[in-house]
């Protein structure tokens, strides 16, 4: 995993038990089954065969057997293949790229308008932006006298065509509270392991 327009880094997890010397070796990666990131051949970068996209966007550690993918975006998650070559292809490995983009702290906003009437309605939304990956779900938190209750509502959600970023918002319709204060919170449930995000409580 590699955070966006970050470094993500490549291993090849080459062994070289024989301990064969890096001049008698063609090292290259790989993206797919025929865009050229980065080539070593015998102990020289090469960039004849490079794809354009990754020209000046590369660093290769030959100790480590590890290649710098510098400035990573989304369009370079995918995956990737190492290859050693000495006289033959001795050794390969594959690795995939995710990128992470944070998403912005959830924000609720109050839509409706005028005064709160005992019998109305409060009208919420809760909105992040400029995440990656797609969230999973955005779920309610409505707390009131130590009882708090979770509400799932229909999550909206944009990509920038640019970017590819993710923008999200969530809308939730729920009876203004009579007694007490009321607190809601909204909670943005990420991929990956990544954890979830919460918003500031609104008290009503």
């Amino acid at each position: 995993k590699a955070f966006l327009y970050h470094t993500a880094y490549l291993s090849c997890y080459f062994p070289n038990s024989q301990k064969i010397d890096g001049k008698d070796l063609i090292v290259f990666w790989q993206k797919g089954s025929h865009r050229v990131v980065h080539e070593v051949y015998y102990g020289q970068e090469k960039y004849d065969n490079l794809s354009p996209e990754y020209i000046n966007r590369t660093k290769v550690d030959m100790d480590k057997w590890t290649l710098q993918l510098l400035n990573a975006g989304v369009e370079d998650e995918g995956h990737y293949q190492c290859i050693v070559q000495h006289k033959k292809v001795i050794h390969t490995s594959e690795c995939s790229l995710h990128i992470i983009a944070n998403y912005s702290q959830p924000e609720i906003a109050q839509l409706h308008t005028g005064e709160l009437k005992p019998n109305g309605y409060l009208n919420l939304s809760c909105s992040s932006s400029g995440g990656y990956p797609e969230p999973k779900e955005m779920t309610w938190l409505i707390s009131h006298e130590n009882i708090t209750k979770r509400c799932t509502s229909h999550m909206d959600v944009s990509q920038d065509p640019i970017t590819k970023l993710y923008n999200v918002t969530s809308k939730m319709n729920i009876p203004v509270p009579t007694n007490g204060i009321t607190n809601i919170s909204c909670l943005l449930h990420l991929r990956d392991q990544l954890g979830s995000l919460v918003s500031m409580p609104l008290g009503i």
